[in-house]
């Protein structure tokens, strides 16, 4: 499964970081990064709940879990 970000839509709220730290972190300037694209299964859960949370709906998920 695979992250996928709408750039455009994103503006930086962190609602993605506070719920999966190890994949989402915006950096001070207020832009996103994320650690990975792929999404394992141990991380699918808090990456989906994060995908949810996103008031923008600048997050998506595409794709098979990855082993």
């Amino acid at each position: 499964m695979r992250i996928v970000v709408d750039w455009d839509k994103c503006t930086g709220m962190g609602m993605c970081e506070s719920l999966a730290p190890d994949v989402f972190e915006v950096d001070d300037d207020g832009s996103l990064i994320l650690h990975t694209e792929e999404v394992s299964q141990d991380q699918e859960a808090e990456v989906r709940e994060a995908v949810a949370a996103c008031p923008t709906e600048a997050l998506s998920l595409e794709g098979p879990i990855d082993a």
